[in-house]
């Protein structure tokens, strides 16, 4: 029996590897972990996070909640183990990511017809069944590798925040809530500042020292990820109306709305690790501690980790793949994950479960499966499949992506139910036929 190679072992790769041995057929699932590591990986297990702990919102009127209910019917891997080892996040779905890559890594590793290789792989295959879920930190022998079969290659920079020990947070100047109570009360922790503390962080946060980026330069950050000092550069207000904004809190020190804050969010089922929501950064180590801590709860916090930047790699798509996710000049070629354009946890793998499922029919004779435009995950594959190159960027889940509705809704709630539900209604009829 015929199998298939799964170049890379995060969110695409177990998605792909898990459809394809599903549907049958052994897989090689290929991880340079834990014997070579990328700047921005520091864990053996598969399925990392390097960034934030969260998989956005959990309802299906936001694009997030909508692209999980796709994914839980097409039968995903990463979601159901995502609501096994899930941490209080209000509306969102986050997890302790430790345990999640973990149990993903067991997952894998129990797979009958999955054999996980810890190895680098420098080159693409010429023939058979590869799926190239490399990620945006490929290495660099195979992302010269790519370079030259997809003739070139985008670049950008991506930040992780940093993370802080529960501990450290001087509780009498923060407090416990969800904005606008949603999820339990205890979800997050705010750390609120008044005009003049904000003013203060503002400033300093701007003029602080930033790590040396190699090889780039200021234009190559991606509007996904930006650095929260280069957020705070565009503007008094840019954090206020951003990440630190005080909408749907209060204070109950004050019985008032703060001026701004910053919420902390658990890393861990246990709560003993925080991350402050929206707080990537490139300052120096030594400055994240010194402005951070002008934020009077965290005054003398204790970093478990310090935010980074790293560099990311995404092909152009849409010259190169087809909305199955297959090389246009070679079929039997995938490509998944955020090297595609996609951008997010759960949208690559999104894109690794429909790289997988169209390599397994592939390998049947069938058809490739093609998701209509109007879900979310059949959207996506189409944006990385058609933009035009000229103006192609990264693009996580947003109701921008579909069609408009017939009918005019004007309750903004209302209008993205209907889109959900009107997506999922068509998948159901796809996946039924």
């Amino acid at each position: 029996m015929r199998g298939v190679l799964v170049i890379g072992g995060g969110f695409a790769g177990v998605e792909a590897a898990w459809q394809i041995a599903n549907a049958g057929f052994p897989v090689t699932l290929a991880e340079m972990k834990p014997h070579q590591y990328s700047p921005a990986h520091g864990s053996p297990f598969l399925a990392e996070l390097v960034c934030s702990n969260s998989f956005k919102a959990d309802r299906l009127s936001s694009a997030a909640g909508m692209l999980k209910a796709e994914l839980e019917a097409l039968g995903s891997l990463c979601l159901p183990v995502a609501r096994e080892c899930s941490v209080p996040a209000g509306g969102a779905l986050a997890v302790d990511r430790e345990d999640f890559s973990r149990r993903i890594t067991e997952k894998i590793e129990n797979h009958p017809l999955i054999n996980l290789e810890r190895r680098e792989v420098t080159a693409i295959p010429s023939s058979g069944t590869v799926i190239v879920a490399a990620g945006p930190l490929v290495s660099d022998a195979l992302a010269e590798d790519i370079t030259r079969l997809c003739g070139g290659r985008l670049s950008f920079f991506d930040a992780a925040a940093p993370i802080v020990f529960a501990d450290s947070v001087d509780m009498d100047a923060a407090f416990k809530q969800s904005r606008y109570d949603r999820g339990g009360e205890d979800d997050y922790i705010n750390c609120p500042m008044n005009k003049a503390e904000y003013e203060a962080f503002l400033q300093e946060l701007i003029t602080a020292e930033r790590a040396v980026l190699h090889d780039f330069d200021k234009r190559d950050f991606y509007e996904g990820c930006m650095p929260i000092e280069v957020l705070a550069a565009r503007g008094a207000d840019a954090l206020r109306f951003g990440p630190l904004r005080p909408v749907g809190l209060r204070d109950p020190k004050t019985g008032r709305r703060p001026w701004a804050a910053v919420q902390l969010r658990k890393e861990d089922s246990a709560g003993q690790l925080l991350n402050p929501v929206g707080f990537q950064t490139n300052l120096k180590f030594s400055e994240q501690k010194r402005v951070f801590g002008m934020i009077p709860a965290l005054k003398d916090a204790r970093y478990a980790r310090y935010g980074v930047m790293h560099r990311n790699t995404f092909i152009d798509s849409p010259r190169l793949l087809t909305r199955s996710f297959s090389f246009r000049r070679r079929p039997d070629l995938f490509f998944a994950g955020q090297i595609t354009g996609v951008e997010g946890y759960m949208e690559s793998a999104a894109s690794g479960l429909v790289a997988g499922l169209n390599a397994a029919r592939s390998l049947e004779g069938k058809s490739p499966l093609i998701l209509p435009q109007t879900t979310m995950t059949g959207a996506l594959a189409l944006h990385i499949s058609e933009t035009p190159t000229r103006n192609f960027q990264p693009m996580g889940a947003n109701f921008g992506l579909l069609p408009p509705l017939e009918e005019r809704i004007k309750d903004k709630q209302l209008r993205y139910e209907t889109l959900a539900r009107r997506g999922f209604d068509d998948l159901n009829r796809l996946l039924l036929a």
